[in-house]
């Protein structure tokens, strides 16, 4: 039983870094507007909260293979909530950027450290399963990220919504701290032994590449640019854009859990990560370009939220793969490939609707780009989904389910 609470915490940590990691898709306009600043610029500004998560990735799980989760968990919340605060508290886009970096140091515990709690407090059979219960608990942070952030929004400043969630955070730490323990398992470490065995795995590399392009998609346009780009392309409302946009959260928090269950019950993990993929290239296609209305558009952007809710069995296939003494660090590695998309294409798209921008601004001075900007500047989306098609119908290798290593190495 009290695994189930340490699990439930720790999940409630991913839900927390979700609504962090998605909080500037609601607020582009406010952010341009207070910094003075272009898409580019806060593209780049966005992504310094993956560029920290990305780094972190193998670090964070060397750690969390070596020393005690309650610890780790409980600073990592508290690091989030800092970043916040210095986020909201930002005076300038330099500032601004530092807080984002911060939100990543800390955040980049979360999504591993419910794996590690998964790993560690309940049976192997499981572990797909709940999986997807994080990922669904993450979605949810997503829409808390969003939805929730954009009524907000039309009540209070931007900075007083960010300084209401560091205070959350730091709640949550105490939690943490009162609550998180680790299970007592024998710890033989060899670094470097363990870091080869890993990355000499073409599997890894393989199903590395299909998770850095199952989120990427997400992280690029659910996380930052398909709010404003639904405002311009079906003329809405940002709390319309947001409501719409929580199709995304939606389709994965539906699906993570799903996927997992149906994974284990068939012993296929393959077939599955082919049929997301293949959804989300078709629903990307029709929505960026094809003319279909606003109200068709919410089936198209659930369809994408199913198509990115597949990377979760890219974990269960790491387990798989990879012996229970590197778990962390071997989950680490995938996980960085799935942020690394935020890192890579935030700021990529960014760059492109300011290459191609008219000069165009709003009433209160913030640029404004057309429906063709950014159809030139989300093309990696389908490109994203293509990629993921290809990696997994050819080159990730089934494993039925069935652990590589025995349980006890």
């Amino acid at each position: 039983m009290i695994g189930i609470f340490i699990y439930l915490l720790a999940a409630l940590f991913l839900l927390y870094e979700m609504a962090l990691q998605v909080s500037p898709s609601v607020m582009t306009e406010h952010l341009m507007l207070d910094f003075n600043v272009g898409a580019a610029a806060l593209g780049v500004m966005a992504s310094f909260y993956f560029y920290s998560y990305t780094l972190m990735q193998i670090p964070v799980g060397l750690l969390f293979d070596r020393f005690n989760a309650r610890w780790l968990i409980s600073g990592a919340v508290f690091v989030c909530a800092l970043g916040t605060f210095f986020f909201g508290w930002a005076d300038g886009i330099i500032w601004a950027s530092a807080g984002r970096f911060l939100m990543g140091i800390g955040s980049a515990f979360a999504f591993v450290g419910v794996l590690v709690v998964a790993a560690r407090w309940f049976p192997p059979k499981y572990f797909a399963f709940l999986v997807g219960i994080a990922q669904f608990l993450a979605a949810m942070g997503a829409l808390s990220g969003e939805l929730p952030l954009s009524w907000l929004l039309e009540v209070f400043d931007w900075r007083m919504v960010m300084t209401l969630l560091g205070g959350l955070g730091i709640i949550l730490t105490c939690l943490c701290l009162g609550i998180v323990r680790d299970r007592p398992y024998k710890r033989h470490h060899n670094l470097l032994a363990e870091l080869r065995e890993i990355v000499r795995s073409g599997q890894t590399w393989w199903t590395a590449l299909y998770a850095f392009c199952g989120w990427g998609p997400v992280a690029v346009f659910a996380a930052l640019w398909g709010v404003p780009y639904l405002k311009v392309r079906f003329d809405i409302s940002t709390a319309e854009a947001a409501l719409a946009m929580a199709l995304v959260w939606v389709g994965i928090g539906l699906t993570s859990p799903f996927l997992g269950w149906i994974s284990d019950h068939l012993g296929r993990r393959k077939i599955l990560l082919t049929a997301c993929s293949s959804v989300g290239l078709i629903s990307s296609l029709v929505l960026f370009y094809l003319p279909v209305g606003f109200g068709f558009a919410f089936f198209l952007l659930f369809g994408m939220g199913i198509a990115a809710g597949g990377q979760i069995l890219s974990f269960a296939l790491v387990k798989d793969n990879n012996r229970p003494s590197v778990v962390g660090t071997a989950v680490g590695l995938n996980n960085m490939a799935v942020v690394a998309g935020g890192a890579l294409f935030q700021p990529l798209v960014g760059f492109l609707l300011q290459l191609y921008w008219g000069g165009g601004r709003d009433g209160y001075g913030a640029p404004v780009y057309s429906i063709d900007n950014y159809h030139i500047g989300l093309v990696v989306v389908p490109l994203c989904f293509f990629v993921g098609v290809i990696s997994s119908f050819f080159f990730i290798k089934e494993t039925y389910c069935k652990p590589k290593y025995d349980p006890i190495t």
